[in-house]
């Protein structure tokens, strides 16, 4: 999968709804969480980094992070030009290597943690990094028939409501709650996204 992602890297931005989404998404996390000029996000799965560039300019700083290499080097150049203000690009897989040195308020992810088959770790690692009472904001797809990926996909075919609630409150998180999201258009069909945001429990 990461070497699918570094084929797409250099073309990814030129996918109109691609952009299109992440503002979208940016809007429904600044909506749904309350975000100030020294809020520190650490996006998780980042690709060419859409989101945050679209949160920048109203938080403190930006960490974008993804394992794919080519997507790594556009985000790279991003950072280079300003895209993400006080930023810094991270390799980070959560599942593969350990949560690194670094205290966050908001953690986001859009659409990334479908693709990724134990989610335990990941969670758990997103507890760990925020601050008590930091918040994460997951915008991905609700539960489908697995038509949305070509065969032989490994991940998640999106995800049921009580099904990630419930993976949350393992992993630390309180105040879960969902917010439906912008839809998908796919080979005729349509896709809808979520946004779920949840609470880092203090102590």
């Amino acid at each position: 999968m990461t070497t699918d992602f570094d084929e797409r890297a250099e073309t990814w931005d030129d996918d109109l709804e691609h952009r299109d989404r992440a503002a979208v998404a940016a809007a429904l996390v600044r909506d749904a969480v309350p975000v100030t000029s020294t809020t520190r996000v650490l996006e998780y799965g980042a690709g060419t980094g859409l989101l945050s560039a679209s949160l920048a300019p109203h938080v403190g700083s930006v960490v974008v992070t993804d394992p794919s290499a080519g997507m790594r080097g556009v985000l790279e150049r991003k950072l280079a030009a300003g895209a993400f203000g006080h930023g810094r690009v991270l390799d980070l897989d959560l599942v593969h290597q350990p949560v690194p040195d670094l205290e966050v308020d908001l953690v986001v992810a859009l659409m990334s943690l479908h693709h990724v088959a134990d989610l335990v770790p990941v969670l758990e690692g997103f507890a760990r990094l925020l601050a008590p009472g930091g918040a994460v904001a997951v915008i991905d797809l609700e539960e489908e028939d697995g038509s949305f990926h070509s065969e032989g996909f490994d991940g998640h075919h999106g995800f049921a409501r009580d099904g990630l609630t419930a993976a949350l409150q393992a992993a630390g998180f309180t105040r879960v709650a969902f917010r439906d999201g912008p839809v998908i258009e796919k080979e005729e069909r349509g896709y809808p996204l979520f946004l779920c945001t949840a609470t880092r429990a203090a102590g």
